[in-house]
């Protein structure tokens, strides 16, 4: 056996055994989503079987305490309009700042991309009270504070593409008669195509998943709970936890991002190497 061949097989390992590594929490929330309650805690590594398999009463009971389908809805809303209005926004500021040379322009690139490595946890408690004292503290608030927070990253990726398209397409389209939302909306968008998946991909994931913005803004208080929020909501206080109807929520909550993730990964490689070409 060559030295090489052992290096892969060596590394063919290593990567399954991270893989393993990264399936197993969540093979054990779908595992633990089946069992009961009392088992989860004294056998909550151990395969549901006979009285400790519970069926679909967690996934019932979880869906009862938390009204987890009016949750869903208002975190689909909230993720598809803050990920269209990031794409939309960042995209013509993108394509406004690459091509338009100037230190105003400049700064403002300068800006988005410092606002990526300002960690949240420093301007949250301004945040917190800019959106109650704005009323953003509604759905369609935390959309526009998702558009501030997703511009840094989105910005940043969406200017390394355009820097790598020719800039006689756009002269082409003007001596055509073309205006210039005639022009970003008919060529430079799908051109933009690969970037505005990987963007809008990342941006679902993110979104979808937060936690902590929709806490700070909407709170528990209201009807306009997201999904994160209502599984928090079975963690209860003084260490009272329904594991059970939480593991099933947990289950419920990453089937739609987990498909559309495996629907769309092929395309965040194609986006992140094309906005890498130039820039």
């Amino acid at each position: 056996m060559t030295k090489k061949k052992a290096g892969d097989i060596a590394l063919y390992v290593l990567l399954i055994a991270l893989v393993l590594l990264f399936l197993f929490p969540i093979a054990f929330v779908v595992v633990n989503s089946f069992k009961s309650k009392l088992f989860i805690s004294s056998n909550p590594f151990g395969i549901p079987s006979g009285e400790s398999f519970a069926k679909f009463g967690n996934y019932t009971e979880g869906i009862e305490k938390t009204n987890f389908f009016g949750a869903f809805g208002w975190s689909a809303f909230i993720t598809v309009g803050s990920v269209v209005m990031i794409l939309l926004f960042t995209s013509m500021t993108a394509w406004y700042i690459t091509r338009v040379k100037s230190k105003v322009t400049s700064c403002l690139y300068y800006m988005f991309v410092f606002s990526m490595v300002v960690p949240f946890q420093m301007v949250m408690f301004t945040m917190s009270k800019m959106a109650d004292t704005l009323h953003l503290n509604t759905p369609w608030g935390l959309i526009i504070l998702y558009l501030g927070f997703g511009a840094g990253l989105s910005i940043f990726m969406f200017s390394g593409f355009v820097k790598s398209i020719p800039v006689d397409i756009e002269e082409a389209a003007l001596i055509d008669g073309c205006n210039p939302i005639k022009m970003f909306f008919v060529i430079i968008v799908p051109i933009l195509k690969p970037t505005v998946i990987t963007v809008a991909i990342l941006n679902t994931m993110w979104i979808w998943n937060d936690y902590l913005l929709p806490y700070l803004t909407i709170g528990l208080s209201t009807e306009y709970k997201t999904i994160p929020v209502v599984v928090q909501y079975l963690m209860g206080s003084y260490g009272a936890k329904d594991y059970g109807a939480l593991m099933a929520l947990l289950v419920l909550a990453i089937i739609p991002i987990i498909i559309f993730y495996l629907c769309c990964q092929k395309y965040i490689i194609k986006g992140v190497v094309a906005g890498a070409v130039k820039g």
